[in-house]
């Protein structure tokens, strides 16, 4: 009897789940989900996503990708209008941003890698979340995750005996003891 049982219920699952697991009809399908997935384009792609994540609860802001962020609040009455500087710091604010630093003198590729890597652990020290990427005999990228911070380094950095020039935002920053500067600072004294 228990045997009878269990087989019967056995054959009933098996049958609801044909019934219940029916394929859908090709003519209600939209024409893209007819397709082969190795046929999907990158349109596809993102509606099919987008349907996966429909039921989801939204992100925190701070784990939404960084172009999905919502900008940062900025308070203009605090600004100081004679320093454009302090703007682009409260601009810059959780956005990701690069520096290219050069260093002086005619270094070697393992030279310049020491050289930095000190800066960047002086850095890393005074809690300015800093990455370091060698670009080239003389120059690294440094990038920081929090834009803000790339002005503090900036200080930091000119400060520094073998700073040639630090480029941020496409505007050039000479080292204290850099020979760019004493050349730029001559040619803006003869005009």
């Amino acid at each position: 009897m228990k045997l009878r049982t269990v087989i019967f219920f056995f054959f009933l699952l098996i049958t609801f789940k044909e019934i219940h697991c029916k394929k859908s009809d090709e003519k209600q399908k939209p024409d893209w989900a007819k397709k082969d997935i190795r046929d999907f384009t990158d349109a596809d792609l993102e509606r099919l996503y987008d349907q996966w994540e429909e039921d989801d609860e939204p992100l925190e802001p701070d784990e939404l990708p960084e172009h999905l962020r919502p900008p940062p609040k900025i308070d203009i009455s605090n600004l100081d209008a004679k320093n454009p500087e302090d703007l682009l710091k409260l601009s810059k604010k959780g956005k990701t941003l690069m520096a290219f630093v050069s260093v002086s003198g005619n270094p070697t590729e393992q030279e310049t890698e020491e050289i930095t890597g000190i800066w960047q652990s002086s850095l890393m020290n005074n809690h300015i979340n800093v990455d370091r990427y060698p670009i080239g005999g003389n120059r690294v990228i440094f990038m920081f995750k929090d834009g803000s911070q790339a002005w503090e380094a900036k200080d930091f950095l000119v400060e520094q005996k073998r700073v040639e020039v630090v480029t941020i935002e496409n505007k050039e920053y000479y080292g204290k003891h850099s020979s760019k500067k004493s050349k730029n600072t001559k040619g803006k004294e003869e005009l």
